[in-house]
C-alpha cells in the first residue's frame, strides 16, 4: 500500500510517501530559522509558513518517490494535537487532495505517530516495548504490548521536556531551538556545579513534571552576576540539562522495573540529545535490552511516522472526511 502523509502540527512543514514500512520520500521544510528571532514558535506566523510551503512540499514528496497522486492508495494527516492554525493547513490540504482523487484519508494523532514509527524500516521494533516521547509539546512515557495502540503510563503534568530545554536556553541566551543549544553550551561545563532540582524522583508514579526545574534555574541566574553568567553558562547548561535527562531517565527505569519489556524506543526531539542516549543506552546494556534510536531527521517532527499509524485506523472514504476538523 501506499501511502501520502501529511505533518504540519507546529513548524515544520512535511510530507512523506511510504510502501508498507519502506520510506520512498521524505520532505521536512523546517521554520526554524524563521522563528529563532522570537526565541519560541509563534504560532500565527508558522500557520503562514505552512500555507506557502505546504504544495511544494507534497510535490516534492510524491516527486522524490517517483510516484503520481493518482497512484497513492490512501493519505494520512495529522489532526491532533498542535497548534491549531497549523494543523488547520494539513488537514485541508490532505481533505482536499483526497476529495480531487477520491482516496480514503486517515485521522492520525500526532504522539501516536511517534510510537508507531518504531514500526517503519529499517530495523522494525515489535512489542513489547517502551516509548518514550520527549518533544517540545509532550512528553510521554508509552508501554506498547500491541502494534493496534499503546497504554499511557506516564506523562508531562506541565512542561515537556524540549519546552523546558527551549525555555532554559532563552534564559542563558543560547538561542532557537533551545535543545541543541544548551548540548552544545553543556560540552564545556561541569554538570555538578549547580544542584538542580530532578522534579518528582521520590514519586512512585511516572509522570513528569519540568516547571519547577525551569524556575529553578531562573532563580539561578537572579543569583549572579552578569560576568558570572557569563563565565559559567556552560556549567549552567550542563547542570540543567543533566537534571532533564535524569527525570526522564529514572521514570524509564522505574517502568523496566514494573513490567516485562523487551526494548526501548527513544522518539521525538529530544531523543536526539546526546546524554539521554548515552545514560538510556547504559540502562538498556545493564538489563540486555534492545534500544531503538531513530536518524535526526525523523527524531523531530516527519511526515513517515504518520503513515504507520494511519494503518492502525480505519480510514475514512470520501465524502465522510470533508467535515473533519482540526483538534488542537
Amino acid at each position: 500500500m501506499l501511502i501520502l502523509a501529511l505533518e504540519t502540527s507546529c513548524d515544520d512543514t512535511c510530507a512523506a510517501v511510504t510502501e508498507d514500512a519502506a520510506i520512498r520520500s521524505n520532505v521536512i521544510s523546517s521554520q526554524a530559522a524563521v522563528h529563532e528571532r522570537y526565541g519560541g514558535v509563534v504560532p500565527e506566523v508558522a500557520s503562514r509558513h505552512h500555507l506557502q510551503l505546504v504544495n511544494p512540499v507534497v510535490d516534492a514528496a510524491l516527486a522524490e518517490a517517483g510516484a503520481e497522486l493518482a497512484q497513492v492508495d490512501s493519505l494520512a494527516v495529522t489532526r491532533a494535537p498542535g497548534l491549531i492554525g497549523a494543523l488547520l493547513v494539513g488537514v485541508t490540504t490532505a481533505k482536499a487532495l483526497a476529495a480531487a482523487t477520491r482516496k480514503p484519508l486517515a485521522g492520525v494523532d500526532h504522539l501516536h505517530g511517534h510510537v508507531a514509527a518504531n514500526f517503519l524500516e529499517p530495523e522494525p521494533l515489535e512489542p513489547p516495548f517502551l516509548c518514550l516521547v520527549a518533544s517540545g509539546g509532550h512528553t510521554l512515557l508509552a508501554g506498547v504490548r500491541e502494534r493496534s495502540g499503546f497504554e499511557v503510563l506516564g506523562q508531562t503534568l506541565d512542561d515537556a521536556a524540549g519546552e523546558a530545554l527551549d525555555k532554559g536556553a532563552r534564559l542563558l541566551g543560547l538561542g532557537y531551538p533551545g535543545g541543541p543549544a544548551i548540548e552544545r553550551a553543556a560540552r564545556g561545563g561541569d554538570p555538578g556545579s549547580f544542584d538542580f532540582p530532578v522534579a518528582m524522583a521520590r514519586d512512585p508514579g511516572l509522570d513528569f513534571s519540568f516547571s519547577g526545574l525551569k524556575t529553578a534555574l531562573l532563580y539561578a541566574i537572579r543569583g549572579l552576576s552578569a560576568t558570572d553568567v557569563e563565565r559559567r553558562r556552560a556549567d549552567l547548561a550542563a547542570s540543567y540539562q543533566s537534571a532533564v535527562v535524569e527525570q526522564l531517565t529514572a521514570k524509564l527505569a522505574r517502568a523496566l522495573e514494573n513490567g516485562a519489556w523487551e526494548a526501548v524506543a527513544l522518539r521525538a526531539g529530544v531523543a536526539a540529545n546526546s546524554l539521554l542516549r548515552d545514560r538510556t543506552s547504559d540502562l538498556c546494556d545493564a538489563r540486555g535490552l534492545r534500544r531503538k534510536l531513530v536518524p535526526g531527521e525523523l527524531c523531530t517532527d516527519n511526515a513517515p511516522m504518520i503513515a504507520p499509524a494511519a494503518r492502525l485506523v480505519q480510514p475514512a472514504p470520501y465524502p465522510e472526511y470533508l467535515g473533519w476538523d482540526a483538534l488542537a
